[in-house]
């Protein structure tokens, strides 16, 4: 048999001491390193069977850790009690940046600009306070700022543009009984983009060749309406976009919808949707419901989504070829539909909107 292992001498911890390790053994944002010495320190307090301090081999079987582990922990506990479990200072060089520099970096970054420039650079700023250019970028990826960045945003200018959100998003989250609802719009310009020399083939050791630059053989223009609650589309392409083909598509809708339902359209505020001609065909087709979307607002119209998919990453020889292959990808979306699902209310869209401008105004940006 081995020696038996010494006995420490006795960890005796105050009500304070024992409730912050138990705290910090317990909270889920302490950091991993400090929950196990917290657990060390308090099984190194607990005394065994017989009433004696228990050894470091005991508490290390229970912790999971190696007894040099307890023995680290424990006489650090013991000579600087609670401050002793945190990590020592590193070596190195010392820091050279304070909070307060960092704190007028993420200050000036957001809420100035430079005199001669659109944004800060990193060269910019570095001259500005002094500090490298490594430097500022550190602090940019910690604080994750991209001045280089932006987002264009334009609230829309039209008078009842709540009204109309109110108008669309209902039909999308809570449509009428016997009600169907078709978001409807126009890609104009449908381009048909064809290599200008053939493609060499692949060959062992030649990778496949091809001519950088495009013929245009023709456009075409496509009108869709997008059933969201069922992926399903009716789409109809035409040479031209003007209102006697927007007429033709309406009058395909009415023929292909089932006479039952009553067919609302949601349409962006597109001149063509809007002219005499269309305004005097509707009354005579009275289950056909026009609803237009705010003034410079297409994006509560789904459709405008389904626009990127049927000619992306598409060649065409000719402008023909282009709506072969358009009127195909339709009718295999149809037989494998996909449905498109609206998540934001009316109400979460306008308080988002309310929040953005109070933002903008709140940083003298406008």
């Amino acid at each position: 048999m081995g020696r038996p292992e010494p006995r420490p001498a006795a960890l005796v911890l105050t009500d304070r001491e024992r409730q912050t390790l138990q705290r910090w053994q317990r909270a889920t944002s302490t950091p991993q390193a400090l929950a196990l010495r917290s657990r060390i320190v308090l099984a190194c307090a607990e005394t065994d069977d017989d009433g004696l301090p228990r050894t470091a081999g005991a508490v290390a079987r229970q912790v999971g850790v190696t007894p040099e582990t307890v023995r680290k922990w424990r006489a650090r506990f013991v000579r600087d009690r609670l401050d002793g479990l945190g990590d020592a200072p590193r070596p190195g060089r010392a820091r050279t940046v304070s909070d307060e520099q960092v704190t007028a970096i993420v200050r000036a970054t957001l809420q100035t600009r430079p005199t001669n420039a659109t944004h800060w650079s990193t060269r910019a700023m570095a001259a500005k306070t002094g500090l490298s250019q490594s430097t500022i970028s550190r602090i940019w990826r910690a604080f994750g700022l991209q001045p280089h960045r932006s987002r264009s945003f334009t609230p829309s200018t039209g008078p009842v543009f709540a009204d109309r959100v109110h108008d669309v998003i209902g039909l999308y989250l809570d449509p009428p009984e016997r009600v169907l609802a078709v978001c409807v719009a126009e890609k104009a310009q449908i381009q048909a983009l064809d290599r200008a020399q053939p493609v060499l083939p692949m060959m062992p050791g030649v990778p496949e060749r091809r001519s950088h630059d495009h013929v245009r053989p023709g456009t075409t223009a496509l009108f869709a309406a997008l059933d969201a609650a069922t992926g399903t589309v009716i789409g109809s392409p035409h040479r031209r976009h003007r209102t006697i083909e927007f007429k033709k598509f309406l009058a395909k809708l009415d023929r292909e919808v089932p006479a039952d339902l009553q067919v609302h359209l949601i349409c962006d505020d597109y001149g063509t949707y809007t002219t005499e001609a269309i305004k005097k065909w509707l009354p005579a087709h009275p289950r056909l419901h026009l609803h237009v979307t705010p003034t410079g607002s297409s994006w509560p119209n789904l459709v405008e989504r389904w626009f990127a998919e049927p000619t992306a990453g598409r060649l065409h020889h000719s402008a023909q070829a282009l709506e072969r292959d358009i009127r195909a990808w339709i009718a295999d979306g149809n037989d494998n539909p996909r449905p498109y699902a609206w998540a934001k209310t009316s109400d979460e869209i306008l308080q988002a909107l309310a929040s953005y401008c109070r933002r903008i105004k709140d940083s003298g940006h406008c």
